[in-house]
């Protein structure tokens, strides 16, 4: 039998034969499915690998710069804490590879010099902050960029495009998620996997179909829990994004030599909106790009080595004991915060009897009483002799934590803090403090962002070194060797 040509499309032995008007009613039928939406990551993927220099401003260049030398100073600062001194040796007896362990000449592979370098950067928490929701530290991300350029030799400008990218890709997934991601159990650090998957994969110069691997074998297998961050704190506090970015990284790496991950990972039956963060609505088409502002913009830099919601608490703290004088005339002080700073630093027993660094700067009653009897907070105030000071602690039985309902409806550039002071004759005395310098809407000039490096320096360095490595990090747009730049780090001392 002859079929005439225009009438089917195609006849196949066991399949069924539609004639095209059928299919043409069937396409025209206003009943018929929408097509389903590009998968995320997919749609991430095609932003990281269409994102070019050229679409920065620039505003977002010189933030990057900033953030650089501000993570660098961290990261220097932390060099000798033991944590970060075990990390590094650990990492440091693994072998030879193309990226800088910084502060030492040596060099590793790509994904453990991120973790060495993350755990340094994060370790005296008191690099960046990305303020919704929930909060993040996205620079964090800049060791994984740092490691991979320069393992892959990328030029100046794809490392800059990298850090805004990883940036970008964090902050706005931390948009997309409320709280519930934090109270679900989870840790704020998954959100990096793929940022750091995404980043390390451009300067891999990785197809657009390998980078939606990358995410997916990035996120599957290294989900962080909660516990990291409550109760008695750890020295994982501090170490718990370097992981994720080690793996990020990895990711990538795994990605280009061809290996597939799990899909579609976020939309999945069991992928990580059912089992993980619930349903999120992330619109790309709403990053940053040319004409369209990057969220790099909109992160600040602490001034206390301390959780983000206690850099208000620091502000307040000091400014409450000046006004009030004797402290003893204190008979209770309340801290109100919002639902995060009560969760995270206001709410666990530990906070009151902190043993441990990453107990105390994650604790607003041990936070705010040093505060008050020090004029302020620094790195050396969580020695272990001023942990277990008797006055302090007897201090901190007078105080109380709350989430105060009015924070949660504020536009704020930081979390706020509210101190009540109640005196022994029952006069009451409050503080409030809800914006910050370093914070967006203040942002930090050049001489704020040099006088907090040149502090974190300290003594590591001859004064010349530091003049020289500042004045190499501001003209990083312009650098043609960035393994030469990255050895300038080392300590000459």
């Amino acid at each position: 039998m002859k079929f005439p040509r225009r009438q089917f499309l195609h006849l196949a032995a066991g399949a069924a034969v539609l004639p095209i008007t059928s299919q043409i009613a069937k396409a025209e039928n206003p009943t018929t499915p929408a097509l389903e939406p590009e998968p995320l990551a997919a749609r991430l993927a095609a932003y990281a690998d269409g994102l070019r220099y050229d679409d920065l401003d620039t505003a977002t260049i010189e933030q990057v710069k900033v953030h650089l030398i501000d993570s660098l100073g961290c990261g220097l600062a932390a060099f000798d804490e033991k944590p970060v001194r075990i990390c590094r040796n650990v990492v440091l007896a693994s072998g030879d590879g193309g990226a800088t362990v910084i502060g030492t000449k040596r060099r590793v592979a790509p994904d453990l010099a991120t973790f060495a370098n993350c755990t340094a950067f994060r370790y005296l928490d008191l690099n960046d902050a990305y303020v919704a929701r929930i909060t993040g530290h996205p620079s964090d991300d800049i060791a994984a960029c740092l490691a991979v350029a320069e393992a892959e030799r990328a030029s100046a400008s794809e490392l800059i495009t990298a850090i805004a990218l990883a940036y970008e890709v964090n902050c706005r997934l931390i948009d997309a998620f409320d709280v519930s991601f934090g109270t679900r159990g989870w840790d704020v650090p998954v959100l990096s996997l793929p940022a750091v998957a995404l980043a390390a994969g451009k300067l891999m110069k990785l197809p657009q179909d390998a980078l939606v691997q990358a995410v997916g074998l990035a996120l599957n297998d290294h989900i962080s829990m909660g516990q990291t961050r409550v109760q008695a704190l750890s020295d994982w506090k501090g170490i718990a994004d370097a992981e994720a970015g080690r793996n990020g990284v990895f990711a990538a790496m795994l990605a280009r030599a061809g290996l597939t991950g799990p899909a579609p990972i976020f939309e999945g039956r069991l992928g990580f909106f059912k089992l993980v963060a619930g349903p999120a609505d992330v619109d790309v088409g709403t990053f940053g790009r040319r004409g369209m502002p990057f969220r790099i913009n909109q992160c600040g830099l602490k001034s206390y080595p301390a959780h983000i919601t206690a850099q208000t608490t620091v502000s307040a703290s000091v400014a409450l004991a000046k006004e009030i004088g004797n402290l003893d005339r204190i008979a209770a002080l309340e801290i109100g915060t919002t639902r995060r700073g009560y969760q995270m630093a206001g709410s666990d027993p530990e906070k009151w009897a902190p043993d441990t660094k990453e107990t105390a700067d994650h604790s607003l009653p041990y936070i705010a009483a040093r505060a008050m009897f020090d004029g302020g907070l620094d790195n050396d105030s969580y020695a272990p002799e001023k942990l277990h000071d008797p006055r302090i602690l007897a201090f901190m039985r007078k105080i109380t934590v709350k989430e105060d309902p009015a924070f949660a409806t504020l536009t704020i550039n930081v979390p706020p803090t509210r101190l009540t002071a109640t005196l022994d004759d029952g006069h009451r005395i409050t503080r409030l403090v809800d914006s910050m310098p370093g914070f967006p809407g203040q942002p930090m000039s050049r001489t704020d962002v040099e006088r907090k490096f040149r502090s974190n320096v300290g003594k590591r360095w001859p004064q010349e070194q530091t003049d020289a490595v500042l004045q190499a990090l501001w003209a990083l747009d312009r650098t043609a060797d960035l393994p030469y730049l990255l050895n300038q780090l080392a300590s000459q001392t």
